[in-house]
């Protein structure tokens, strides 16, 4: 009964190196797998700026695509370029950067609702750079940066409801 402490119950160690199915387990301080790095507001803005960067490449493809060899119109072809990218950002942004297991339809709308305003300020400020004579890729780019700070915000407060 070595496993006994004061008053016939498990001490401390009693239980070390088995596991709940009672399987032998090798323990020397370290867990395996590593227990998951938690994610402050630093990681996960930095997360989202990666899944933005990426989801960047695809917008610019697909506005490329739609303008450059579809001819559709400038607008026309940034919003569809958006939208594109957004479908891409939320599935990478929900595993990634706020560690999702499932994806969520209701989660989904809200980053699609909330992209409406990123989209919005993105299309404008592309169009009116374009206007003003600024190659449209690198209008299309200034305005991407110029909606990811709403977009932030909103995927973490209220997309995946994080404390403020």
């Amino acid at each position: 009964m070595g496993f006994l402490g004061a008053g016939g119950r498990p001490s401390a160690g009693a239980n070390q190196g088995v596991s709940r199915a009672g399987v032998q387990r090798r323990s020397r301080g370290r867990r395996w797998p590593l227990p998951r790095v938690r994610r402050t507001h630093g990681v996960r803005m930095f997360r989202f700026v990666m899944v933005g960067g990426l989801g960047m490449a695809v917008n610019t493809v697909a506005l490329y695509m739609f303008y450059g060899w579809f001819s559709l119109p400038l607008l026309v072809a940034s919003i569809l370029a958006v939208e594109i990218s957004i479908v891409h950002n939320y599935l990478l942004n929900n595993r990634w950067t706020f560690g999702g297991r499932w994806v969520s339809p209701q989660r989904f709308v809200k980053f699609n609702i909330s992209a409406l305003g990123g989209l919005a300020m993105n299309s404008a400020t592309m169009w009116l750079l374009a206007r003003l004579g600024l190659y449209y890729l690198v209008a299309n780019a200034l305005g991407a940066f110029v909606a990811f700070f709403v977009n932030y915000a909103l995927s973490a407060h209220w997309v995946w409801r994080e404390g403020l």
